[in-house]
């Protein structure tokens, strides 16, 4: 069953092209990374599957429905979280706030939205933390409890933005290893304008810049990647159980 469709979908800004007769499909159960140069249109197709945005032309399916229809089923987690590092809002409260579309409009959190923020806590092995201040967490701590929020909803499908930005490389790797796990029971949806992703768990890399392109990601070259960012690259891959030099493209 497909988790995304998209059906010769374009759109634009102001009549600039962003998107242009985009066909793409994203099974359920699937892991793929979408990449592309700044500007490439990729914020633009989350904005879409979040039902953020209205295709000008053509069709978006998320979940079998519409995405306003399908939001219910869909985790996401931003590249930016804002918060006033002064306000003392704990770990669990962030968390919390991923079953707020559970929850009656007036009225609190029921046993069972803890229960779930407390297990997707536990997902992301920061179940010691429930009570901390979030601003005492360090960058990558905080994106994991991000993606706690983002699991206490629980998705089927689950989209990240730019997940390891500003995050050093250990940290990377952390969330990689996190990302593997949730991908045997997730749909996820992975974007980021960095080459620094190649992981062995992505199955297939969608290339963005105003069309769309699906590679697997044995088939994935630097060759491909400087004809999508249209400059020099250099691809790195997360995978530790080959150092060999052929994995790394390097074009002067």
């Amino acid at each position: 069953m497909p988790a995304v469709v998209f059906e010769n979908v374009s759109f634009a800004y102001e009549g600039i092209p962003v998107l242009t007769d985009v066909d793409l499909q994203i099974d359920d159960g699937d892991f793929v990374s979408v990449i592309g140069p700044n500007g490439g249109g990729k914020t633009t197709m989350l904005k879409l599957i979040l039902g953020l945005l209205r295709p000008q032309r053509g069709v978006v399916h998320v979940l079998e429905r519409t995405p306003v229809q399908a939001r219910a089923g869909v985790g996401y987690v931003p590249q930016f979280f804002q918060f006033d590092a002064s306000f003392p809002v704990r770990v669990l409260d962030v968390v919390l706030m991923g079953r707020l579309h559970r929850i009656p409009f007036i009225g609190r959190y029921r046993a069972e939205d803890r229960e779930a923020a407390e297990t997707a806590l536990s997902a992301v092995e920061l179940g010691r933390a429930a009570t901390h201040p979030f601003s005492s967490l360090s960058g990558g701590q905080r994106q994991r409890v991000l993606i706690a929020r983002a699991l206490a909803s629980e998705p089927r499908l689950l989209l990240l933005d730019e997940p390891t930005a500003n995050v050093d490389p250990a940290v990377q790797d952390e969330l990689f290893h996190l990302l593997d796990e949730l991908s045997l029971r997730l749909t996820i949806m992975m974007v980021t304008h960095d080459m620094g992703f190649v992981s062995t768990a992505i199955r297939r890399v969608v290339c963005v810049n105003r069309s769309v392109v699906v590679h697997p990601t044995s088939e994935l070259t630097g060759g491909t990647i400087a004809e999508l960012y249209r400059s020099d690259v250099r691809m790195v891959r997360h995978d530790h159980r080959c150092a060999e030099q052929g994995h790394e493209a390097h074009h002067a």
